[in-house]
């Protein structure tokens, strides 16, 4: 059975999964105003993880981090560099690659949500009230420029992933 912290993060990922999807219908346009939902939506999500719930994980384990720390770490790294620039159909398209596989780590069977879940030490109902008063991220604007572009390439392959076409 699924606890409130595992909830609470894959209801998550479901609202951030629809914005994605209302952000792209029709086919073939990206709507602003969905899409800065989601982007927003998932810088502040991405934040929970990294500064709330993994040090959490960390700090009830005696400093030792969970296993797939890193691979969450560059997932996170990869989908922010994806957010830099203004959307495209192929930024789009690796989102949407990257969260699948993303997702299925942390709501997978034996995933982090899970195994945050077990941890004893954890504090869920204080953990769980820090996540849901995590602050929304400031956003800047997209940056369309030849840095930001390369920045996104190499996040994307530290992570084991490419632009999709």
């Amino acid at each position: 059975m699924a606890g409130q912290i595992y909830r609470y993060l894959a209801d998550d990922h479901s609202r951030l999964d629809e914005a994605l999807q209302r952000a792209t219908e029709p086919a073939g346009m990206i709507e602003p105003l969905a899409y800065a939902e989601f982007r927003g939506g998932l810088l502040r999500h991405i934040g929970m993880e990294e500064k709330i719930l993994l040090p959490a994980a960390e700090s009830a384990r005696n400093g030792e981090p969970l296993a797939i720390a890193p691979k969450l770490h560059l997932d996170h790294g990869a989908l922010a560099a994806l957010l830099v620039p203004t959307p495209t159909k192929s930024i789009i398209a690796t989102i949407r690659r990257i969260l699948i596989d993303h997702n299925a780590l942390e709501e997978g069977p034996d995933g982090v949500y899970e195994q945050c879940e077990q941890l004893a030490s954890l504090e869920a109902d204080n953990l769980l009230l820090r996540l849901r008063n995590a602050p929304a991220v400031k956003m800047s604007a997209h940056v369309d420029n030849l840095i930001a572009m390369d920045s996104l390439r190499m996040a994307l392959h530290r992570a084991g992933y490419t632009l999709e076409p």
